[in-house]
């Protein structure tokens, strides 16, 4: 993905937007199938991608909890079940605990593989709406200062965000999290690399009046050994009525969800909250990545 293809499926999934409202486009993919395949848990992301499929006049086929509720209880590989699953459908969404799950089964099915989330590795398509997120919000991607937070060493939306950011120009990063959960190496060599200007920080509050974007993420619970690791540290940063106070005016809050206790729920009355108008964009980013993988290249 370059930055001129971004800017192609931010067009698309306008369109889509708007004339997903004027119910035009029931007959796009019709005939088409979208196998969903699911190893763990997930709402908006799994709604959304067959949402999508049926507004566009699409068929799907879904194993919500593969782990559980497939031939994987069996025993059955990964590879073998996408294998014989890429026979049956156009294009397969995938999620699965395994870093690097989606690149194994992309090599082995018929059709393409949309990555969904592989454990603690990476979410393209939430960085894709995300990224349509904030361009609909600031009409720019450019010259922007973003701070992401929270969980940036288990946090796969934050990997995938990364990536892309670097297209755009002037973009500067201030990476909130406790030590124990900072972004992993590998992603500040690659920053460093791309020469994006960023500053890795433990403290929330000196940084919120210089942010445009503040993309807040939870504490995983589930990538933590143990209950009392995560109790320690879960509500290290809450977002609340007071931390609005010091933010721009025109600052945007956004957040991958779900949500815990991170951002308070009285925020969600500011206009500056757009996180539930980020998961509805959710929606429209990926029509138009489904539309452009069958019909649209």
């Amino acid at each position: 993905m370059d930055r001129g293809r971004l800017t192609e499926l931010f067009r698309l999934a306008r369109r889509m937007e708007q004339m997903g409202k004027r119910d035009k486009l029931h007959t796009a993919l019709q005939g088409k199938i979208l196998a969903t395949i699911f190893y763990e848990p997930s709402t908006r992301t799994r709604l959304s991608f067959e949402a999508g499929m049926i507004k566009l006049g699409g068929g799907v086929i879904s194993v919500e909890n593969a782990v559980l509720a497939s031939s994987a209880s069996k025993g059955e590989s990964l590879e073998d079940a996408v294998r014989v699953v890429s026979s049956f459908a156009d294009v397969i969404v995938l999620r699965h605990p395994e870093k690097g799950a989606a690149q194994a089964a992309a090599e082995l099915s018929r059709v393409p593989v949309i990555n969904a989330g592989d454990g603690s590795g990476e979410h393209p398509t939430q960085a894709l709406y995300d990224l349509y997120t904030i361009h609909k919000e600031h009409k720019s991607l450019d010259n922007l200062h973003i701070a992401l937070v929270g969980d940036l060493l288990y946090g796969r939306t934050v990997h995938s965000l990364l990536k892309f950011l670097p297209l755009y120009r002037s973009v500067q990063l201030s990476l909130v999290a406790p030590k124990r959960l900072r972004l992993p190496a590998r992603y500040v060599q690659y920053l460093r690399g791309q020469g994006v200007k960023f500053k890795q920080v433990t403290e929330l509050a000196p940084v919120l009046p210089e942010l445009d974007v503040l993309y807040m993420t939870r504490i995983q619970k589930e990538r933590f050994a143990s209950r009392k690791e995560y109790e320690a540290i879960k509500n290290v940063y809450v977002l609340d009525e007071n931390s609005l106070k010091s933010m721009k005016k025109d600052a945007v809050i956004m957040h991958p969800l779900p949500r815990v206790e991170e951002i308070a729920k009285t925020v969600d009355r500011d206009p500056r909250a757009a996180y539930f108008r980020q998961a509805e964009n959710g929606l429209y980013a990926r029509m138009a990545l489904l539309y452009w993988i069958l019909k649209g290249r």
